[in-house]
């Protein structure tokens, strides 16, 4: 088109200086429109580059999928995902196999196996961390360090991950600080009282804050009481201080449905963040050893009426 512009300009009857001027013309709205082409598509990048972020925002997940797309990330391999089960039997995993009967090698190979596939991958501890961080608005730094203690007490204490977690958001909704009336303080609400000979190597009872060293004491308490019990329902029903009673008044199946949420949410699975009921309050677990609570107002009551008998009996 420009050459045919260039040809016809030759061909017509215009003087050498109106060429010149013709010429400069053309090539100066050709730059100017070449510039704002370049302008219009960088700006229409920045837009697009903007709907990307707020996406990933809304929904972390294709973060992920976004970094699959990129020639420079290379593959992860990941294992394969088992389908979550409704109500998980984690005994077996807490309970020690048999020495005499198992050959060294192949009991070392069947338990990183296993560690392996309780513990899942870097990809999925992000998933879990992203999903926990928003349910219970929680700093995503903050979140990022409950989990990663948890996981690595997991692998050391040799229990599932996720139903630490389960306890932790249903025990203390995530807050390392939280403490009941009965003395359940910190993100398991450890009774310190009763267990101080599990902090005695962490610092002492005053540790019960510290989220690492609570996690870890309440994840050797959890693995003592799903051992005892058998299951994890039994583990769980003495673990909120209900052993001798009928039922743990919805306690355990709280903390199931977090953890099935949980084994989702790391198996990728889109799991909402919130629900038609609001996310579980904290509980005020209280262990099987714990004493008895001192309630002073039953005592002035009860007092109270002996004095009323009193005085009507010398009337």
């Amino acid at each position: 088109m420009f050459q045919r512009f260039i040809l016809a300009l030759q061909q017509s009857s215009f003087s050498s200086t109106e060429k010149r001027q013709a010429l400069s013309m053309v090539a100066r709205d050709t730059t100017s429109g070449f510039f704002t082409t370049l302008r219009h598509l960088l700006m229409l990048s920045g837009i697009v580059a903007m709907a990307m972020l707020v996406m990933m925002y809304v929904k972390p997940e294709l973060t992920d999928k976004f970094k699959d797309l990129s020639p420079y990330v290379v593959a992860e391999e990941e294992p394969a995902h088992a389908a979550p089960v409704p109500a998980p039997n984690l005994a077996h995993l807490m309970q020690a196999p048999n020495q005499a009967n198992v050959d060294p090698a192949m009991q070392k190979t069947a338990m990183s196996e296993d560690e392996a596939k309780m513990l899942g991958n870097q990809r999925q501890q992000q998933w879990v961390t992203t999903w926990l961080a928003k349910r219970y608005r929680v700093a995503s730094d903050a979140a990022n360090m409950l989990v990663s203690a948890a996981y690595l007490t997991a692998k050391e204490v040799k229990i599932d991950p996720l139903l630490i977690l389960s306890v932790m958001a249903i025990e203390s909704g995530l807050n390392p600080f939280a403490e009941s009336p009965v003395g359940a303080q910190g993100l398991m609400q450890v009774m310190s009282k009763v267990h101080h000979d599990k902090f005695q190597d962490l610092g002492g009872v005053k540790a019960a804050l510290n989220p690492v060293a609570n996690i870890r004491v309440g994840a050797l308490i959890l693995k003592d009481y799903v051992t005892r019990g058998g299951s994890v329902e039994a583990g769980l029903k003495m673990y909120v201080g209900a052993a001798d009673s009928d039922n743990d008044s919805g306690y355990g199946a709280r903390v199931l449905n977090e953890y099935k949420r949980l084994k989702d949410v790391s198996a990728g699975k889109n799991v909402p963040t919130v629900f038609n009921a609001p996310a579980p309050a904290p509980v005020q677990a209280r262990p099987v050893e714990a004493a008895p609570v001192h309630k002073p107002e039953a005592t002035e009551a009860k007092a109270t009426v002996e004095a009323k008998k009193d005085q009507v009996a010398a009337l």
